[in-house]
Formats: structure tokens, C-alpha cells, sequence
């Protein structure tokens, strides 16, 4: 991990060079560091599944409060309101514009927990008008939002958490860190694991918009396509107009624990074996089955193994990684972890006591919660961000290679692994971002 700064810096020069104009902060300039009794004013932009957890969270925080709820689908925002007041006893504003929240100067903090196309769009306002961010995974909706994100963050100068909270477990960080002091040798090899049992996906049929749903605001950035019937829950997720795929949607968590334990970055080579396996006549218009091998230098390799619609227990468990090393193996998820000596014996083992852990819609608990107040903390000024755009984003990355192979036909993706850019041009082109609607292009910044 020596070059690990001087890759760092290479794509925040690379994203930084690629604008002229000079963006001025619109929020209050405050100091990035709050005083520790300073109250923290936030908003929740995304009213749905990860609302219900992390709303929670941020109303056990002492000195915190929530200040706005936000949602694109009215009925949703009006009942977050009435929960935010059940919750904390004082209803919040309801705004569905998060552009509107962000004129508000009495914000310090967002947490975007938006559709995928949404969250680095969110993210890149947010940190342009002077906000902290809490950013649900997965980062970005493509590879080169991940490149500008951590460009803005050094940019603006604000505070951004992905919401990969597995990195604030205190049996993560302790096994971990045995793993990089060697207690099984030399970690060279991952598995990280995923099962579900997800079923059929209606057929998406063109329909009026919904009166309670702004369309508009819901496609932000993306460019305009008619509505579709399957699209205001959860569907969303199999489009790749707006979603990432099961691979985006959850391989982060593991994805990102394989990558701390072996202490890599970007890999050199990506094979992946995906398909859709299951339901073939259904609404899910990609692979609901995905085998990805990664390869990095020093001869290291992570291999995922994703099943969204098939929930064997092949691990003994629905989510987990697993972590090899010379001189023995550790087994890991949310709810703590196993070690073993090389011959497969137990030496050592522990189990959180909390409540977050399986593959469960939304989410919430124990783990969102220390991770919201690492979050709180650390704008603060007390402690430092667990998981930072820095990290967070290079493991959105590899969700995204596996992605791109998959949609290249299942065939290998070479990589640069000092800059995380794909080795041909012609790939580059095609997949390292997007096309957005007009007006809603990220933010050149000189």
C-alpha cells in the first residue's frame, strides 16, 4: 500500500483538471470542525428502506437533530415526518427538493439515501454548498463519479461516510487488525459472499406517473425515459439506467472487509462468470447470479460469490467473508468472527452483541448506529471517519469492474492499479461514466 496517496492523487488531479470554473460555497462558512457541543442540524434525503434505520440512529445522537425529511414520493416524506416526531418528539420540515434544503444554512449534514444514479449527484451538491455528507452505498453510480467525489471531498473540504457499516464493528476493526499484524501469516486470498432469495420481478409496464410520485426529481441526473410501473419501490435496483445491480446493492459491504484485510487497492485483472439464472421470463433485465474473481499485485485475489436468488446457505450464512493467510483463516460478518490455525482449528472467536447482521431489506441497528456517531464524531472533530470517501469509493470500484465485465460480455477487464482506469480506451469510452440530463453535469471545479 506504499503508493497509496501518490494513486490518491493522480485521480483527484486527474478529475480536478477537468474543469475551469470556479464553484463559491452557497452555505454559512462555518469552520469544517464543530465545536464537540455544537448541535448538528441534519436532513435525510430518501424516505424508504435505509430511512427507517439510519433516522434511528441519528435521533439516539446527543446534540443532534433532524431537521428536514426529503422524498420524491409524498407519501413516503409525510410519513417520515410523523416518525421523525415519534421518534425525537419534533417533526421536521418536509421539503422534496434537496436542492431547496441545501440553501438552508443552518444544515451541517445530509444523509443521501437516495436511488443509486442519485447518490454521488447528492453528494457533490451537498459538499458544494458547505455539507457534510453521510453517503449510502454504493457511492457512485459509475467509475468516474468515484473519481470526482473524492476530488470534490478534497475540494470542498467537507466530511463524507459511505454507509458501509461493517467498518465501525468493534470485532472488524480487532480481527483486522490481527490479520495486518500477522496472526495468519500473510492474508492472500478473499471470499466474500452473498445469498438471497429474491423472486420474480413484475414485467415493467409504461404507465401515467403517480400523483404522489415528482418524476422529474426522481430521474435527477439521469436523462428522461417514460416511468415505469416497477420502479417506485425497489426495482429500480435491476436497471442499469438507475441501479447497480446486486453487486452495487450489497457486494460493497464484503467487498470492501476483503479489501481492508488483504490491504489492496485496485486490481490488475477482473474475470467474472455472471447470468441471469433464474425466473428468465420475469422484469429483472440483468444477471441475478455473479461469480468475480479479482486479481491484485503481491499476488493477492478476492474472489466474490453473489446469489440474489438462490439462498443456500454455502457459508453457513446469507453475507460474510472469508479471509485466508499462510498460517491460518478467518470467517467474518457483521456479527463477529472466527479464527483458525492452518490446520482448520479454532483459536480464537467473537460475536457482537447487537442486532445487525443477514441480508434483510433496509437494514438498521447496532452497526449503522456507531457508524452514524463515527460519523458525528468526526464532524466534531473527536474522532476520525471509519469509512471515508477515500476508502469507500476504491471498494465502490470494484463493484463496478464486476459490473463492466459482465456487461462486456463476461470478458476479463484489465486495469491499471495505479489509477483504477481500465487498460483499453475503447472500454473507457463506453463505461467509465455516464450521460446526464442537461443542467444536472457534475460541477467542473478549477
Amino acid at each position: 500500500m506504499e503508493s497509496k496517496d501518490t494513486r490518491r492523487s493522480f485521480l483527484k488531479k486527474t478529475a480536478l483538471a477537468a474543469g475551469a470554473v470556479t464553484y463559491a460555497m452557497t452555505a454559512k462558512s462555518y469552520a469544517n470542525i464543530l465545536g464537540a457541543n455544537d448541535r448538528i442540524r441534519v436532513a435525510m434525503i430518501g424516505c424508504n428502506r435505509r430511512f427507517n434505520g439510519l433516522a434511528p440512529a441519528v435521533g439516539r445522537m446527543k446534540n443532534a437533530e433532524i431537521s428536514y425529511v426529503c422524498d420524491v414520493d409524498a407519501r413516503r416524506q409525510e410519513k417520515a415526518v410523523g416518525k421523525v416526531k415519534e421518534w425525537t418528539g419534533t417533526a421536521p420540515k418536509a421539503e422534496k427538493d434537496l436542492r431547496k434544503i441545501l440553501e438552508d444554512q443552518q444544515v451541517d449534514a445530509i444523509f443521501n439515501a437516495t436511488p443509486d444514479h442519485w447518490h454521488a449527484a447528492g453528494a457533490w451538491l451537498a459538499m458544494q454548498a458547505g455539507k457534510h455528507v453521510y453517503l449510502e452505498k454504493p457511492s457512485h453510480h459509475n467509475p468516474k463519479e468515484g473519481e470526482l467525489l473524492m476530488a470534490y471531498q478534497e475540494k470542498f473540504n467537507r466530511l463524507v461516510q459511505v454507509g458501509n457499516q461493517q467498518r465501525s464493528s468493534a470485532q472488524s476493526q480487532e480481527v483486522i487488525k490481527a490479520i495486518h499484524d500477522g496472526e495468519i501469516g500473510r492474508a492472500y486470498h478473499a471470499v466474500a459472499f452473498y445469498s438471497n432469495k429474491r423472486g420474480r420481478v413484475p414485467n415493467p409496464q409504461e404507465v401515467d406517473v403517480p400523483e404522489w410520485l415528482d418524476w422529474e426529481l426522481f430521474q435527477g441526473p439521469a436523462p428522461r425515459r417514460p416511468y415505469l410501473d416497477v420502479l417506485g419501490d425497489y426495482n429500480w435496483h435491476w436497471f442499469w439506467h438507475w441501479g447497480t445491480a446486486e453487486t452495487g446493492n450489497n457486494a460493497l459491504h464484503e467487498l470492501d472487509i476483503a479489501r481492508w484485510a488483504l490491504q489492496v487497492e485496485y486490481p490488475n485483472e477482473v474475470k467474472v462468470f455472471a447470468a441471469k439464472q433464474h425466473f428468465q421470463d420475469d422484469g429483472w433485465t440483468m444477471y441475478d447470479t455473479m461469480d468475480a474473481n479479482f486479481t491484485f499485485e503481491g499476488e493477492k485475489t478476492i474472489k466474490w460469490d453473489g446469489k440474489s436468488r438462490n439462498g443456500f446457505g454455502t457459508y453457513k450464512a446469507g453475507r460474510g467473508t472469508i479471509i485466508y493467510g499462510t498460517e491460518g483463516t478467518v470467517w467474518m460478518d457483521r456479527g463477529g468472527y472466527k479464527m483458525y490455525d492452518r490446520s482448520g482449528k479454532l483459536v480464537n472467536e467473537a460475536k457482537m452483541n447487537g442486532n445487525e447482521g443477514g441480508t434483510n431489506l433496509g437494514g438498521g441497528g447496532d452497526l449503522t448506529t456507531r457508524h452514524v456517531r463515527n460519523f458525528f464524531e468526526s464532524i466534531r472533530g473527536k474522532e476520525k471517519l471509519n469509512s471515508p470517501i477515500t476508502e469507500g469509493a476504491v471498494s465502490t470500484q470494484l463493484c463496478h469492474y464486476a459490473n463492466i465485465s459482465y456487461r462486456l460480455g463476461n470478458a476479463a477487464l484489465e486495469i491499471d492499479p495505479q489509477t483504477g482506469h481500465f487498460a483499453k480506451g475503447k472500454v473507457m469510452k463506453q463505461y467509465w461514466g455516464r450521460d446526464y440530463e442537461k443542467g444536472w453535469e457534475p460541477p467542473r471545479i478549477s
